[in-house]
């Protein structure tokens, strides 16, 4: 009797599991962002600028793909849009 290959799992099918580091899971504050892009991929760098301070740090750093960036635009507006539903408009100073 021969042994037949097992087929892939369907898409979307395989659980995943993400480890998050202790150091990673206390997050870090920021209040500013810089994006930056060539044509293969964008820098989205996550910067603390502390009031007074002629100097700002750059807390984290993101490298991603075009497509990816625009999956999490699409992510970032959607959970956006529910936390305004619940708590109201989100103003944007000048």
């Amino acid at each position: 009797m021969a042994d037949k290959p097992t087929p892939p799992p369907p898409p979307g099918s395989v659980q995943l599991q993400i480890e998050l580091d202790p150091a990673v899971a206390n997050g870090v504050f920021v209040n500013m962002a810089m994006v930056n892009h060539t044509d293969s991929e964008f820098t989205l760098d996550l910067i603390y600028v502390q009031p007074q301070a002629p100097k700002a740090t750059v807390r984290a750093r993101a490298i991603l793909t075009p497509r990816h960036l625009k999956r999490l635009v699409a992510a970032l507006q959607e959970n956006l849009g529910r936390y305004e539903a619940r708590f109201g408009a989100v103003e944007i100073g000048e």
